[in-house]
């Protein structure tokens, strides 16, 4: 069981607390690791200050300093830390595998990642392209080769870096501290979804259309968080991530956007909240999740998605604590 590989036996209520606390410690690490990598970052805006001698931070500035193929290259990298600092963590404060975060398969489903990441590309590359045709007053064509290719080496080997990061952070390593904590599913599902969800809230689109668009993001957070009990394990989840982030990046832009890029499109409208911004949590990925289900065969949902540790089989559970022995 995916959810449980990082699961401790005990009983004694500090004893979890204790076991929790090595979570909340390495979470500290992970984002520490994280701000490491901003360094490049915050150097360049120093050098670009010192120069103009105009000191800010804002987002509007940064954009005006440097080109984005640059900046987003200066922000993706702090992810490459990130990851690594993952690493760390499971490695040396809870002696567990790094693929134990990723799956509970003995070996990644790369067939799963690149299913789900069609799924969505395609999906999303096809309502891109359609709404260009609809109605072309609303997004305009930018294609410049150059700047697009540079984007696109930059946007395929440092994304992947960048979704998978997010992913075995929340879908893997917190929902797995949380079910030590919770012995319960449901709990890490739904806290894990609302941190992924309000994490977004300084996104420059949530200051535009207010904080509901919160919503959408801790749907998708649920989303992910969803296919990844059910499949017993991150690929499906890693997948569509990286399609998602990468289709943002390569075919659409616009001025109110985390990511403003030399992008095929730009969209000119102006951000609105309608129920076109719902759409995905209510229609599009229930839908989705159904999708998965009949390809996968997915059973057990009430197990899976808010079932305990006391519902684990006896030989699961002990399999379970006798590798986490043998790791420590």
């Amino acid at each position: 069981m995916f959810i449980a590989q990082g699961f401790k036996n005990e009983t004694k209520s500090i004893l979890i607390a204790l076991n929790f606390f090595k979570y909340l410690f390495g979470s500290i690490v992970i984002i520490s690791a994280s701000f490491i990598g901003q360094i490049p970052l915050l150097v360049a805006i120093a050098i670009k200050s010192f120069t103009s001698k105009q000191m800010s931070l804002s987002e509007i500035d940064m954009y005006a300093m440097f080109d984005s193929n640059l900046l987003l290259f200066l922000i993706l990298i702090s992810f490459v830390f990130a990851l690594l600092g993952l690493f760390f963590v499971l490695k040396f404060l809870h002696n567990q595998s790094f693929i134990s975060v990723i799956t509970s398969r003995t070996s990644v489903d790369w067939k799963r990642v690149f299913f789900a990441f069609g799924i969505w590309a395609l999906f999303s590359s096809s309502m891109i392209v359609t709404s260009y045709f609809v109605d072309p007053s609303e997004i305009k064509l930018q294609f410049n080769l150059i700047p697009f290719l540079i984007l696109a080496v930059i946007t395929l080997v440092l994304m992947p870096i960048q979704t998978s990061t997010e992913e075995l952070v929340f879908r893997g390593y917190l929902m797995q501290g949380f079910f030590n904590l919770a012995r319960n599913k449901w709990f890490p599902l739904v806290m894990t979804s609302v941190i992924f969800g309000t994490m977004h809230i300084f996104n420059p689109e949530v200051q535009k259309m207010g904080y509901l668009i919160l919503v959408y993001y801790i749907g998708t957070g649920l989303f992910l968080g969803i296919i990844t009990l059910m499949d017993e394990g991150t690929e499906l989840a890693l997948g569509f991530h990286a399609a998602n982030n990468m289709m943002a990046a390569l075919l659409i832009t616009s001025d109110f956007t985390v990511f403003q890029t030399h992008s095929v499109f730009k969209d000119l409208s102006e951000p609105s909240l309608d129920y076109e911004a719902f759409l995905p949590v209510f229609v599009i990925y229930p839908l989705l999740i159904f999708l998965l289900s009949k390809v996968y065969k997915w059973k057990n949902w009430n197990e899976k998605l808010i079932g305990n540790h006391k519902n684990l089989q006896f030989q699961e559970l002990e399999q379970i604590q006798v590798q986490n022995q043998e790791k420590e």
